[in-house]
Formats: structure tokens, C-alpha cells, sequence
């Protein structure tokens, strides 16, 4: 079974996401949107787009999103069998989290590394 297949996402607290989102925008031109952060398109060699994106967002540091972690960050990995590989790292001994969430996004579930950081996992919708 394959486990990880790319990055779906990196996401992050500022102390002032408001102007940190400025700086990336400004300085380093990320296209950051009104809710904190892009979505950069996949391409293949040539520069067309291709089926996929990277999340890329910066949030509060007041937020409880990354809980029960205390990091700054948090990376979203791309999985495609959400279920076995939960059910895998289960067995493993791995501290995953007992919440999955379902949406129309796809399958969400959490696993903490041994340094305490919450780590992503997404299976992504059909055909994407």
C-alpha cells in the first residue's frame, strides 16, 4: 500500500497573520486570498495544469486548529487509501487521532508525530 503520495497542504501561525500574509504577498508574490492563504495549481514540465493543488495558508496563533500540538505548523499529506493507512499506522503504534472527517473536500484524519507536531492526512475526492 502506498502511504504518502505528495503535499496537499502547509499551513501556519503568526503572531500577525494579517501582515505576515502582506509580506509573502508583497516580497515573495503568493496570490494570498481573503481567507489567509492560495492554492497553488499543479503543472506538468511544460507549464499546463494538471490535476491537483498545494494548499499554502498562514492563520492566528490564537487558533486551536493545530490541538492537541503546540507547534506553529502543520503539513496536510496527500494519501489514497485514507482508511488502510490509518488502520495501518494504528497498528504500528503510531498516536492517531480518533476524529476522521468526511466533507466534500474528502477524508480527513490526524496523526501525531513523535516530536508532539499534528500531522494531516488527506485522501482527496475522485479524480483529484
Amino acid at each position: 500500500m502506498k502511504r504518502v503520495t505528495g503535499i496537499g497542504g502547509i499551513f501556519f501561525k503568526a503572531e500577525d497573520a494579517p501582515a505576515l500574509q502582506a509580506w509573502y504577498k508583497r516580497h515573495l508574490g503568493i496570490d494570498v486570498q481573503a481567507w489567509g492563504g492560495t492554492a497553488f495549481t499543479w503543472t506538468d514540465g511544460d507549464g499546463q495544469p494538471v490535476s491537483g493543488t498545494t494548499i499554502w495558508s498562514i492563520g492566528p496563533a490564537q487558533g486551536d486548529h493545530f490541538a492537541p500540538s503546540a507547534s506553529s505548523f502543520m503539513v496536510n499529506y496527500r494519501v489514497e487509501d485514507l482508511g488502510g493507512l490509518v488502520a495501518v499506522l494504528r497498528e504500528e503504534g503510531c498516536n492517531v487521532l480518533e476524529k476522521i472527517d468526511e466533507s466534500e473536500y474528502g477524508k480527513f484524519a490526524w496523526v501525531i508525530d513523535p516530536e508532539g507536531n499534528k500531522v494531516e492526512l488527506w485522501e482527496p475526492p475522485a479524480g483529484q
